[in-house]
């Protein structure tokens, strides 16, 4: 049978939010499949310590690189973005996996400043990174665009927050109007929607899962292989949107620290 998936060897990808978590599991599937990763976070010496992570859990040694990256500041992104053009000619896929929630996320709790951090981040961060790579791409009539958001943006529920649905549901909504648009550039965008994944991010939780509960959550290498599996998509294919959760769903049948207040 003839092979389908698309060779990844010698792109450059761009990830963001790459110091942990999904970010980090993308950056090392995708340095295994054959891409030059640039990874980026806020904490440069965070990035450093992902590295070597990476590198332990099978990356080829060399295959990924940081520089360091607020997303929410517009102007350091089209920086950053023009250092990796500059040194690697370009971006052939950007993963937005960059983003942040609070413990103090409820409407009985939050205020203006907390809700402006989480759309900035999460919504605005990957708006800002993806308009610093898309004229590349259109130039070279390829580019993928992966938003990691999230379930609770498909399937709204209590646990996350007004703020974090509120961008969640968002950058989906921007994913499916990049591929309205695009399209006809040979560009083509994925909203991912997980649900829980056993990440750091977790600690930011009201109450943090249980080890048991994190057992059952989708987990980091989940989360990797399939952002590979949709970059291998031939150039021709678009997956729109793909929505992937545990087989034992907290959202779903709730749990201790899901209950309304």
């Amino acid at each position: 049978m003839t092979e389908t998936k698309q060779p990844l060897d010698g792109q450059i990808a761009w990830v963001t939010g790459g110091g942990s978590g999904i970010g980090l599991a993308g950056a090392i599937d995708l340095a295994k499949a054959g891409c030059h990763v640039v990874i980026s976070g806020r904490e440069a010496a965070k990035l450093d310590a992902a590295i070597a992570e990476a590198e332990a859990k099978g990356a080829p040694r060399g295959r990924i690189t940081a520089m360091a990256l607020d997303v929410g500041d517009r102007p350091a992104v089209d920086a950053v973005a023009a250092a990796i053009e500059a040194q690697h000619g370009g971006v052939d896929i950007l993963v937005n996996s960059a983003g942040v929630n609070f413990p103090k996320r409820f409407w009985s709790e939050t205020d203006g400043d907390t809700f402006a951090k989480v759309i900035n981040i999460n919504l605005n961060g990957a708006t800002f990174c993806t308009l610093a790579v898309l004229k590349g791409m259109q130039a070279r009539r390829r580019g993928t665009v992966i938003n990691i958001a999230s379930f609770a943006g498909w399937h709204q529920s209590y646990l996350t927050g007004p703020a974090y649905v509120a961008s969640k549901a968002g950058l989906t909504a921007m994913t499916h109007n990049f591929n309205i648009e695009q399209c006809v550039h040979g560009l083509r965008a994925t909203a991912v929607c997980p649900g829980e994944v056993a990440t750091p991010i977790l600690k930011k939780r009201p109450v943090e899962p249980s080890a048991e509960d994190k057992a059952l959550m989708l987990q980091e290498e989940d989360m990797g292989r399939t952002i590979r599996f949709i970059a291998e998509m031939p150039p021709h294919v678009c997956i729109n949107e793909l929505v992937i959760a545990p087989v034992h769903n907290r959202i779903y049948i709730g749990g201790s620290e899901l209950q309304r207040r």
